[in-house]
């Protein structure tokens, strides 16, 4: 059974990508990794009921702190739930 977690308000689910450690000719790599946005809740309300909506969207790679988010495992797969006011920027190539 699959299973899809969507987040809600302004939650955004992450998953890390960690990129290969060695290179076709052998060499090794020092381990870096992203984190790519799986999905995205809808936004936080407003004191007047209005959506809000997360400036980011599903696809995204972010920077994020050190610590905080909350740790989900779905199947053999590990993400990490943030806010979006958590996220410390987008990276671009």
């Amino acid at each position: 059974m699959a299973k899809r977690l969507l987040p809600t308000l302004n939650r955004i689910l992450i998953e890390k990508i960690v990129p290969p450690s060695k290179t076709n000719a052998g060499i090794l790599l020092p381990e870096k990794s992203s984190k790519a946005m799986v999905a995205v809740g809808p936004g936080a309300r407003d004191k007047d009921g209005k959506t809000i909506p997360v400036c980011f969207k599903e696809g995204d790679t972010v920077l994020l702190p050190d610590y905080g988010g909350t740790q989900v495992k779905l199947g053999e797969k590990e993400y990490h739930l943030y806010r979006d006011e958590d996220i410390l920027g987008t990276l671009h190539d």
